[in-house]
């Protein structure tokens, strides 16, 4: 992180799940501009950021990038994550992970191994999470 004596921020709910849009999306070292503006079409339209402020988005990114740049940095992440997202909204996490996962066409193995870990710290049924990843697939399928 860039002052390592810094406290973590509190995440609100809505934070959480632009983070872990963000990790999906950091997940491979390379920021896709479709995994972008999945991220920003989610946020402008889904009903759960309907009061959210979008200039947010860029401390919850920041912060998502530090914490992958340090030791134990994920846990940190589903620290942050799991205390601000009620257990009802653990699902819509894993949704919006893997509509960012889908939205460039293409699933690195690394992108593969964080919804793993996104599906793990959420305990996402492993039913539940194929039938989020189907729709994930259906949506951002292409001719």
């Amino acid at each position: 992180m860039s002052n390592a004596d810094s406290p973590l921020p509190s995440f609100t709910a809505q934070d959480a799940l632009v983070a872990i849009m963000i990790a999906e999306s950091a997940s491979d070292e390379n920021i896709e501009t479709a995994e972008l503006l999945t991220i920003e079409r989610i946020v402008n339209h889904l009903p759960i950021f309907a009061e959210y402020d979008m200039d947010r988005t860029r401390r919850v990114s920041q912060t998502v990038l530090d914490l992958f740049g340090v030791e134990d940095g994920l846990d940190a992440l589903f620290g942050l994550v799991k205390e601000g997202l009620p257990e009802k909204l653990y699902e819509t996490a894993y949704a919006l992970a893997c509509d960012v996962a889908a939205a460039d066409g293409r699933l690195q193995e690394s992108e593969l191994r964080m919804l793993a870990e996104i599906r793990y710290e959420l305990r996402i049924d492993r039913l539940h999470g194929a039938a989020i990843e189907r729709g994930a697939r259906a949506r951002h399928t292409t001719l």
